[in-house]
């Protein structure tokens, strides 16, 4: 394997899973469109920020453990699950990388880390593509329920960026482990 295509796939690599990690940890998966008022969920946390004053309050949800909607339960999972493969596979592209010295002498071994990091990055960009797509799936069907049944609360929930990076970083992984 050429080393310029083992740094592109390990930078490829290390740039998605910084990308799946952010995405994990904001608050920005679906906001509002609202002039007065932007509101922006995410899986961990919940603002508002008054358009008029700029004062942002948050309200963390209560526990891990608790009571949530399917759609943050389902994306937390499947995009820790996601960020903990990356790291892994991070951490075994890295060895396997020709220009590092570690089993310099196991050309064969060598080759057979980077496949197995290319593996584990695989199952994890699929994760964060399901989880991601999911939480996007079940925003436009709220959205779309409440248009059917011609409710309109003043407030019109588009994806956020958070939602955007983690497709992104999970397509980011997938390219990375096909190279």
């Amino acid at each position: 394997m050429g080393a310029a295509l083992q740094m592109t796939a390990f930078g490829l690599a290390l740039l998605a899973t910084l990308f799946l990690l952010l995405a994990t940890c904001t608050d920005c998966w679906m906001v509002n469109v609202d002039d007065s008022l932007e509101v922006s969920r995410g899986t961990w946390v919940e603002c508002v920020t008054n358009m008029q004053d700029g004062v942002r309050t948050c309200d963390q949800y209560d526990s891990i453990l608790a009571e949530h909607p399917v759609k943050i339960v389902v994306t937390r999972t499947l995009l820790i699950t996601a960020d903990l493969l990356a790291g892994l596979a991070l951490a075994v592209l890295m060895l396997g990388l020709d220009c590092i010295k570690f089993l310099k002498e196991e050309p064969r071994v060598k080759l057979q880390m980077c496949y197995g990091a290319g593996g584990i990055l695989g199952i994890g960009s699929i994760l964060g593509l399901v989880g991601s797509v999911w939480y996007a799936v079940d925003v436009y069907m709220e959205r779309a329920m409440l248009m059917s049944h011609n409710i309109f609360l003043g407030v019109h929930y588009d994806f956020g960026w958070s939602c955007w990076l983690g497709m992104a970083g999970s397509t980011g992984c997938f390219m990375a482990s096909v190279l």
